[in-house]
């Protein structure tokens, strides 16, 4: 059994510890977690580990946020993943800081990453965990806020969400998303 799982984010160290990033930084802990490191490859930075008898990809495109689908698509294709094993990690507005929920279809929520993703795979029946980023901006301020590095508070509180979202990655790759949803969604 095959896994992709696609960290969403932007390339680039001005972007590294912002709200928008959280999907790169969820598979950054992952990886140190499984002592594998991220190379260059095509169109995006990659490692794999192995789990329980599952190859577990781990992709952080490198097309950046609203191009995601490219590399996701091309992966999916190359490593022959069914779509069902695909799970996109990545940032949500709409959810408290923190709050996990894993889902296996819906909509982009304008989310412009997705709608690149739901284009070039032809649709929304793809799983995603989205990480609460929280919506604590003005009118017309949005995009700053995405694109801003966490508070003093929710950076120390980061590293428990970040583990939590990495036991619902290795959950959806081992006991399913339906079980993962039933254990982890609150």
């Amino acid at each position: 059994m095959k896994y992709l799982i696609a960290g969403l984010g932007n390339i680039g160290a001005e972007y590294e510890l912002t709200r928008h990033n959280i999907g790169f930084l969820v598979l950054d802990q992952l990886a140190d977690e499984h002592n594998v490191s991220f190379a260059p490859d095509r169109l995006a930075e990659k490692a794999e580990f192995k789990f329980k008898g599952r190859t577990i990809h781990l992709i952080k495109p490198t097309t950046y946020m609203n191009l995601s689908g490219k590399a996701i698509s091309y992966w999916l294709q190359d490593l022959k993943i069914p779509k069902e094993n695909l799970l996109v990690i990545l940032d949500d507005l709409a959810l408290p800081f923190g709050s996990l929920r894993l889902r296996t279809k819906g909509s982009s929520a304008g989310h412009n990453g997705l709608k690149n993703i739901e284009l070039l795979l032809n649709g929304q029946d793809y799983s995603r965990l989205r990480f609460g980023i929280g919506n604590e901006f003005g009118k017309g301020q949005q995009v700053d806020y995405v694109l801003s590095n966490f508070d003093k508070e929710e950076f120390e509180k980061l590293p428990e969400h970040i583990k939590r979202a990495n036991e619902m990655i290795m959950a959806f790759c081992t006991i399913g998303p339906e079980r993962t949803m039933n254990q982890f969604n609150k």
